[in-house]
């Protein structure tokens, strides 16, 4: 349940956090997300606030005609999610759109791979401004300064009027640095589950917090990080392996276009991670593939199954990759 009031108060936060940087009535930005998502919504209405041209492409799958309207539309302003900078990236007709303008890249629905922030910020000059938020909190909870040089790894700092903490299985504050769930208070945050008494409850801790369901840390200047959500990590032998990490690390091999990584079922350590990569170099071999992720992950984390597939990954029609359906 997202009241008016809540909207609002997102629309305002997130127009104080652009308010230095953007101008009213002097930018166009490009939405390439459908209405009916709370990212694409508030985003329309902050810039809309502003006064901003808004270019809507409501098929961004289809990249060439994607392409050939930014080609015609001088644009400042790009939001979408890690997967679709990933595939205009690796859109050769992408090199001829004029970017010169462009002042902010944002990027949200997923974690941005460093491999993706690099490359984007290489090409465009810009780097990609990550920022994290739930259609719980209207969306917006934390992002990252406009004025950042570079991908910082982060998910940023929380935004105006918002308090975040990272809190244990019993609501107990964890210390700078530890991994636990992260939790929101502010005028954002929903009001609840629709007819769901008992998932609203769950919800919420004692003190008013709202779980997330997504585990991160935060360091010591307030800048959040998330691990991945709680209900993808694998546990291995004991151990905690955050799906997020072993795709950042499969995304910095050139060879691969996109992978995702989930748990299977393993009779000796209880689960193991399994990796689905699209190849973007069709000579690349697992055994390849497996040297490259023992250089930069250690032993557990190792993905013990590679499955290569041809057909582009499942994702939601934001473009998030969907691990519970390569799961099942």
């Amino acid at each position: 349940i997202l009241t008016h009031g809540n909207l609002v108060a997102n629309v305002q936060q997130l127009a104080a956090w652009i308010a230095r940087n953007l101008l009213d009535g002097r930018e166009t930005v490009v939405t390439p997300l459908p209405l009916y998502h709370v990212f694409a919504l508030t985003s329309t209405l902050v810039f809309l606030k502003i006064g901003a041209h808004n270019l809507l492409i409501t098929n961004p799958r289809d990249l060439p005609a994607f392409i050939h309207e930014l080609k015609h539309t001088p644009f400042t302003a790009l939001i979408g999610v890690n997967t679709l900078y990933n595939a205009l990236l690796n859109a050769p007709d992408f090199a001829h759109v004029d970017v010169r303008g462009l002042k902010l890249a944002c990027a949200g629905g997923m974690a941005v791979q460093r491999a993706v922030a690099e490359r984007w910020k290489q090409l465009t000059g810009v780097p990609i401004v990550e920022a994290y938020g739930l259609t719980e909190t209207s969306p917006a909870v934390t992002a990252n300064r406009l004025d950042i040089t570079d991908w910082t790894g982060t998910i940023g700092l929380p935004i105006p009027s918002t308090e975040v903490a990272v809190l244990d299985d019993d609501g107990r504050e964890l210390a700078v640095g530890e991994v636990g769930e992260l939790c929101v208070r502010g005028p954002q945050v929903m009001k609840g589950y629709w007819n769901r008494p008992d998932e609203t409850q769950n919800a919420f801790t004692r003190e008013g917090w709202l779980r997330t369901g997504d585990m991160g840390t935060m360091d010591e200047g307030g800048y959040v990080k998330i691990t991945d959500r709680k209900k993808d990590m694998i546990i291995v032998s004991g151990f905690k392996v955050f799906p997020n990490q072993i795709e950042d690390v499969v995304m910095l091999h050139p060879g691969v276009l996109e992978v995702a990584a989930v748990g299977v079922n393993d009779p000796k350590s209880g689960e193991a991670v399994k990796i689905v990569v699209v190849r973007k170099d069709a000579l690349l071999t697992e055994q390849a593939l497996l040297d490259h992720c023992k250089i930069h992950l250690t032993g557990y984390k190792i993905p013990k199954i590679v499955e290569f597939r041809t057909e582009p990954l499942p994702k939601s029609t934001i473009g998030k990759i969907l691990r519970r359906e390569l799961r099942d």
